[in-house]
């Protein structure tokens, strides 16, 4: 019998200077081809930011050839089993910021690397510290660390505004903080930002919250992990968490996600199977009027971000036989 467990799902990421991304990106495309692979990789002068999920196979090699390249030698690579692909495509191409900030930093002047053990130990411990999601709002709505302070922000670059409002919370440059993101590389950026803007003593976890997963468990953790992939959310280890995440219409627990059916609005929300079938996969009202609309029974929490082309080439006869229903009715 095949192991169910028979696909490598690989996050890492890597700051260097890169004097030709596009080369780079044509390499890895050119390593890629006729592989079991299937990515998204984002490569600038900056670095590279890659997810993959591939065959254990095709994940080894492509591990082993990481380590002969001269610029990626010594990635630290985060490996989780699956049973399956979590992405729809290949996508490997050149990006200008590997985190969207839209504002220059200098990553030599980051935070303190504490790993997960030491992070754990910090959180145990009494001393007075400020722990910081740096994650969009979506993402800490279904999971987070106990007493996390969370940005109101749907995406990286609204976080200028909330590190302004922080240093005055924070008030004392000496403050501890805590800084924590999914993986790592939001935490590299982010902490050079604020200590650029007068907050000195960061300590930020590294390999994120996948490494502290897998080394320590779900201390000090609740809820599940949002990850960018078909998988959407995850655990972070084998051990319980409680339900955190809230339906997005009735404010049950919940902790499954679904994009608007409304492919114009396309919205991660989380929701229950009540609600959802209520609202016909909708995240309000006026969407249930759009032209571009899934089918009800078409939701599925773990395919996201089907856009709307894709999905009209997939199910065109159908989109065509409802429409003509509609227009009977």
């Amino acid at each position: 019998m095949p192991s169910r467990n028979q696909f490598q799902i690989l996050a890492y990421y890597r700051f260097t200077p890169i004097a030709d991304p596009h080369a780079e990106v044509a390499n890895h495309k050119q390593f890629c081809e006729g592989k079991d692979i299937l990515a998204r990789v984002y490569i600038s002068e900056m670095g590279i930011n890659g997810q993959m999920s591939a065959s254990q196979k095709d994940a080894a090699e492509y591990i082993a050839w990481m380590e002969q390249h001269p610029l990626f030698k010594g990635v630290e690579f985060k490996v989780q089993p699956y049973h399956e692909h979590v992405f729809p495509r290949l996508t490997i191409k050149y990006r200008k910021q590997l985190v969207a900030l839209d504002s220059e930093v200098d990553l030599t002047q980051g935070g303190e690397y504490v790993t997960p053990q030491q992070w754990k130990e910090l959180l145990d411990g009494d001393e007075e510290y400020v722990l910081l999601d740096v994650r969009n709002d979506y993402e800490w709505k279904v999971g987070r660390f106990k007493g996390a302070e969370l940005p109101p922000c749907e995406n990286f670059r609204e976080f200028q505004q909330f590190a302004e409002d922080l240093k005055s919370k924070i008030g004392k440059k000496k403050t501890p903080v805590l800084m924590y993101c999914t993986g790592g590389i939001r935490c590299e950026v982010y902490s050079a930002f604020l200590k650029a803007r007068g907050i000195e003593n960061i300590m930020q976890l590294h390999g994120g919250i996948i490494k502290y997963g897998e080394d320590v468990g779900s201390d000090h953790w609740q809820g599940k992990l949002f990850v960018f992939d078909d998988r959407l959310t995850v655990p972070v280890s084998n051990g319980e968490t409680e339900m955190i995440g809230t339906c997005h219409h009735c404010g049950t627990n919940v902790e499954a996600y679904y994009n608007c059916a409304n492919m114009k609005c396309n919205y991660l929300f989380l929701c229950c199977p009540a609600c959802l079938k209520a609202h016909e996969g909708c995240c309000k009202t006026e969407c249930a009027q759009s032209d571009r609309l899934r089918p009800y029974h078409q939701q599925n929490p773990h395919k996201p971000f089907r856009k709307w082309y894709h999905y009209f080439q997939e199910h065109s006869k159908e989109l065509k036989d409802k429409r003509q229903n509609d227009q009977k009715d």
